[in-house]
C-alpha cells in the first residue's frame, strides 16, 4: 500500500536528510493513545456523567453513540485524505480538531452540547486514528516496519488498560470534565513533534476523488438506525416502541440510505468500500465475525459500569479497576496468538475465542445485588478476556491474509470500521432489549407494592434514568422498597443483556467455523486491544 508514498518535498527542493523514524512511532503513539484512551476512560465516567447532567439512558447512549457514529462513517476517508492530502497534515488536523472538541466536552453545560462535541471528536478522531499506522508505514523501510507496528500495538494496549482505572480515579477525585482537558497538553505537543520530527508524505497513487457520497449515505444510513433503535427505548414522554411510525420510519428509511450506499459503492471507480474484497470467502467471514463479536462486546462494556456504580455501588475506581483483566489478558495473549494462527492458520482460534466469550458473558449474567467482586464479576471478565485474547490477533491475521498485499491497509480499515460499527449499532439495539426487559420486571414490582396513582406517576419520572434513579423526594418509608424494586429490575434486564450477548458470540464462534479458511496467515503484529 504505502510503496507510492513519497515525501512531500521530493517534487521540488528535498531535505538533506530524513528524520529519525522513532519520532513519527512516538507522534503516532501519543497520538492515537488520546484517541484510544478518551475511549476508554468515558465509558466508565458515564454513570456520573449521567448524574452531574441529569441525563436520561438515551442522552448518555448518545454521548458514545454521536463519537461512534462519525469515527465510523468516516475512518475510512481520514486514511484516503492522508494519503492525498499528506499524512502529516491530514493527522495534525485531526489531533488540532480532537483537541478542540475535547474542550468543548469539558465546558459543556448541558448534555445537548455535550453530545454535540463528541460528535466533533469523532469527526477529529477520523482523520487521526488511520493517520498514526500510516506515518508509522511511510516512515519506516518494510524490513523494520514490522516491529515498529508492534510496538505502537503494545502501547496502545498499555493506553488501554490505563484508561478504566485513571477514568475511575479522576471521576472519584475530580469532576469528570479533567477527562477532557488532559487532551489539550498532549495535543499540543503531538502537534509541535509532527511539525518538527515528521515529514511529510503522500501516495501520488492515491486516487483523486474521494468517495464524499459514499461516505454522507454511511453516515446518514447509520446515523437513522442508531435514532430509531435508541428512541424506540427511551422512557418517558410520547409513547415509543419499534412498532410506532416514529421509529419505525427512520429505522425503514436507514435501511434503504445504507441500501443505496452498497449500490453507489458498487458502481464508483473508487469507492470508500471496494465489494470486491468481499468476494473472498474469508474475508467476508471475518467481517461478519467481526460484526457479531464486537456488538456484543461493545453492548455489554458500555452497560457494565453502570451495574457496577449504580446498582452493585462500587467506586468509580473499582468500577474501572475491575475491567482491568480483561485487557490485560488480550494484550498479553494477542503476540502469542498472532504467531499461534500464523503456524495453524486462524480458524481454530477463530472458533475457540468467541465460545471462551460466549461463556464469560454467560458467567456476567449471573451475580445478583451484592457479593465480592471475586465470587461475582471476576470469573466472567476473565473468561471473556481469554475469548477476546484469542480472537484479537487471529482475526486481523484472517483479515490481511485474505486479500492481496496492496489492499492491505483498505481491509484493516474497513474491518476496524466494521468493528466500530457493531459497537454502534448494538448499544443501541442491546440498549433497546435492557430498557424493555427493565419496564416489564419493574412493572411487576410496583405491582406488589400497591403504590397510590400519584406517587406512581413520580416513580414513572424515574423510570428513564434507570439506575441513576433519585428517591430523595419520596417518603422515607418508600425509598427503601423503590431503590430494591429499580435495582432489581436492572440486575434482571442486565441478566437479558449478557445472554443477548453470549448469544451473538456464539453465533460469531460458528461464523469463525463455517466461512473462515484452514490457511494459515501472516501474524498480525499490530493488532491493538479492541477499543
Amino acid at each position: 500500500m504505502f510503496e507510492a508514498a513519497v515525501p512531500s518535498s521530493a517534487c521540488g527542493r528535498g531535505r538533506s536528510a530524513a528524520p529519525d523514524p522513532r519520532w513519527s512511532l512516538v507522534v503516532a503513539v501519543l497520538g492515537s493513545g488520546m484517541a484510544f484512551l478518551d475511549g476508554t476512560v468515558v465509558n466508565v465516567a458515564l454513570p456520573v456523567m449521567q448524574r452531574s447532567l441529569g441525563a436520561t439512558v438515551a442522552e448518555v447512549q448518545w454521548i458514545v453513540e454521536a463519537y461512534a457514529l462519525l469515527l465510523a462513517s468516516l475512518v475510512l476517508v481520514g486514511g484516503a485524505l492522508g494519503d492525498r492530502l499528506g499524512r502529516r497534515r491530514v493527522f495534525s488536523a485531526g489531533i488540532v480538531l480532537f483537541a478542540t472538541a475535547s474542550a468543548g466536552c469539558g465546558l459543556a453545560p448541558r448534555v445537548e452540547l455535550l453530545i454535540a462535541a463528541r460528535a466533533v471528536q469523532g469527526v477529529g478522531a477520523a482523520l487521526a486514528v488511520p493517520g498514526s499506522l500510516a506515518l508509522i508505514s511511510a516512515a519506516y523501510p518494510e524490513r523494520a516496519r514490522g516491529a515498529a507496528i508492534g510496538t505502537w500495538s503494545a502501547w496502545t494496549a498499555i493506553t488501554a488498560s490505563f484508561g478504566p482505572v485513571a477514568g475511575g480515579w479522576v471521576v472519584s477525585h475530580a469532576s469528570w470534565r479533567w477527562l477532557f482537558f488532559f487532551n489539550g497538553p498532549v495535543a499540543a505537543l503531538v502537534v509541535v513533534l509532527a511539525r518538527r520530527k515528521v515529514q511529510e508524505t503522500r501516495d501520488l497513487d492515491a486516487s483523486p476523488r474521494l468517495d464524499l457520497a459514499g461516505a454522507a449515505l454511511a453516515t446518514a444510513g447509520l446515523g437513522l438506525m442508531v435514532y430509531a433503535l435508541v428512541d424506540s427505548g427511551r422512557i418517558g414522554g410520547p409513547p415509543a416502541g419499534l412498532g410506532t411510525q416514529r421509529t419505525l420510519a427512520p429505522l425503514l428509511l436507514g435501511v434503504l440510505t445504507l441500501a443505496t450506499f452498497v449500490a453507489v459503492e458498487a458502481r464508483r471507480a473508487s469507492p470508500m468500500v471496494p465489494l470486491s474484497l468481499f468476494r473472498s470467502r474469508t474475508f467476508a467471514g471475518a467481517n461478519l465475525l467481526t460484526l457479531l463479536l464486537y456488538a456484543a462486546l461493545g453492548g455489554a462494556l458500555f452497560f457494565v459500569p453502570f451495574n457496577l456504580i449504580q446498582v452493585q455501588h462500587y467506586r468509580p475506581t473499582a468500577a474501572g479497576a475491575s475491567l482491568l483483566p480483561f485487557v490485560l489478558l488480550i494484550s498479553t495473549m494477542s503476540r502469542k496468538t498472532g504467531a499461534l494462527a500464523a503456524r495453524i492458520g486462524p480458524r481454530p482460534l477463530l472458533c475457540a475465542g468467541p465460545l471462551f466469550a460466549a461463556a464469560g458473558f454467560a458467567l456476567l449474567a449471573f451475580p445478583a445485588l451484592g457479593g465480592s467482586y471475586w465470587r461475582t464479576f471476576f470469573p466472567g471478565i476473565v473468561v471473556l478476556g481469554i475469548g477476546m485474547g484469542l480472537t484479537v490477533a487471529p482475526l486481523t491475521a484472517a483479515v490481511m491474509g485474505a486479500v492481496d498485499p496492496r489492499h492491505a491497509g483498505v481491509a484493516s480499515g474497513i474491518n476496524n470500521a466494521v468493528a466500530r460499527t457493531a459497537g454502534l449499532l448494538a448499544i443501541a439495539a442491546l440498549g433497546l432489549l435492557l430498557v424493555q426487559r427493565f419496564n416489564h420486571t419493574l412493572d411487576g414490582a410496583l405491582a406488589r407494592l400497591s403504590l397510590s396513582p400519584i406517587v406512581l406517576a413520580a416513580v414513572d419520572g424515574q423510570r428513564h434514568r434507570l439506575g441513576a434513579a433519585d428517591f430523595s423526594a419520596f417518603d422515607g418509608a418508600l425509598r427503601g422498597p423503590l431503590r430494591a424494586a429499580f435495582e432489581s429490575a436492572y440486575v434482571a434486564a442486565f441478566r437479558t443483556l449478557m445472554i443477548a450477548s453470549a448469544a451473538l458470540a456464539f453465533l460469531a464462534a460458528l461464523v469463525g467455523l463455517v466461512w473462515i479458511t484452514d490457511r494459515p496467515s501472516p501474524p498480525a503484529t499490530g493488532s491493538p486491544a479492541p477499543r
